[in-house]
């Protein structure tokens, strides 16, 4: 049978994911925007991002202490992806807590 590539790669659990090159702040501002295969300015681009996700852009004040422990736990992730998510469990918790409650109550009075 005739070989077809005699490159062979190692496939191991070690290998590293650090290969590619490090982004900087330059590689970002010169990247192209584009949305819907075309090219688009940034503020064209933030409302298609956010049309999107559904994100909002508000204004709202947090006590220090708060947005201090969230940028501490962020680390290199972003500290707002962190409140976001926060709140978002608390939502979900709080309409399982209340679904779970009200089939209990049911349940109970049968």
């Amino acid at each position: 049978m005739k070989q077809t590539s005699s490159t062979k790669t190692p496939v191991t659990s070690s290998a590293s994911r650090d290969d590619a090159p490090k982004l900087t702040q330059a590689d970002f501002d010169g990247a192209k925007l584009r949305v819907a295969g075309r090219d688009v300015n940034r503020a064209e681009w933030q409302v298609a991002v956010r049309a999107r996700v559904g994100k909002q852009r508000i204004n709202i004040m947090l006590d220090a202490p708060i947005v201090e422990h969230f940028k501490a736990l962020a680390g290199n992730r972003g500290y707002q992806t962190l409140i976001n998510d926060s709140l978002r469990r608390v939502i979900e918790t709080g309409h399982l807590e209340a679904d779970l409650r009200r089939v209990i109550r049911e349940e109970l009075s049968h």
